[in-house]
């Protein structure tokens, strides 16, 4: 059993180097001619046979050259008589992924039975966890940020209204140069709004509307500011990405319509 436990440990090693340089021959090697493979992309029911199983890799390949990688972390393996199971771990991924959730790991699981004297793979299975988000989770969450700054510009808290704001924003305002980017340029703008007015303050946006999918999320409706006794109504649109965790606005366009009058 220990001499069939390497010869597969082996047999996996060889697949995996294969796989991150591309080479399709050695990818093929040591599997069944009816492997079927449950894999992170559609088709929902897997792909049979080894010509089907060939066809998934040439994107994978492609993808693979621009930087990613792909390597076993870890590597378990049961061998018995005639059948054999592998599971493993795999780093996967760009460095770009990797720096946004570094623990992020491709699950592999094999089926493997001994043909002629060898081991072959009958059965592959890869797959990531869902670490997705609810887009009804997701649009409450931008509904909180909205909801934080209305509360933050009351109490006049400058620093507050910041958090949710991304350094590197870039906001389209009522006035002013064409557009202010970054961070500092908006609070500066939301510095000089504060102190123009030197009673209550109120700010939120009665119609807003938010639509999420993934790490990014977009909302829009009619802003209500009231200042010295003062209603002013405008139109916005607010971009946000989640980031570490975090709804962070990326991009804000303000607008009031032309008075054609």
């Amino acid at each position: 059993m220990a001499d069939d436990e390497q010869w597969i440990r082996d047999l996996v090693a060889r697949w995996a180097v294969a796989v991150h340089t591309g080479d399709m021959a050695g990818v093929l090697a040591d599997h069944a001619d009816d492997v079927v493979m449950f894999d992170v992309p559609p088709p929902e029911q897997g792909v049979r046979g080894l010509a089907a199983y060939e066809e998934t890799w040439p994107g994978f390949f492609e993808w693979q050259a621009s930087g990613a990688v792909f390597e076993i972390e870890s590597l378990d393996v049961t061998a018995g008589g005639d059948v054999a199971f592998a599971v493993a771990l795999l780093r996967c991924g760009t460095p770009a992924e990797f720096e946004r959730t570094p623990d992020r790991r491709l699950r592999l699981t094999l089926g493997l039975r001994r043909e002629d004297g060898r081991w072959v793979v009958a059965h592959e299975h890869h797959s990531f966890t869902d670490d997705g988000v609810p887009e009804e989770a997701s649009v409450e969450q931008v509904r909180a940020v909205h909801e934080r700054w209305s509360a933050q510009t009351v109490a006049k808290d400058l620093d507050g209204m910041m958090t949710g704001i991304a350094p590197d924003v870039v906001s389209y305002e009522h006035a002013g140069p064409m557009s202010y980017e970054g961070i500092d340029a908006v609070r500066e703008v939301c510095r000089r709004g504060l102190e123009s007015s030197p009673g209550r303050v109120d700010f939120d946006v009665p119609d807003l509307r938010v639509r999420a999918e993934g790490d990014l999320a977009v909302a829009w409706g009619i802003d209500r500011v009231v200042a010295g006794g003062t209603e002013v109504r405008s139109r916005a649109t607010r971009v946000f990405e989640r980031r570490n965790g975090d709804w962070q606005m990326i991009h804000q366009h303000l607008s009031f319509p032309l008075d054609e009058g």
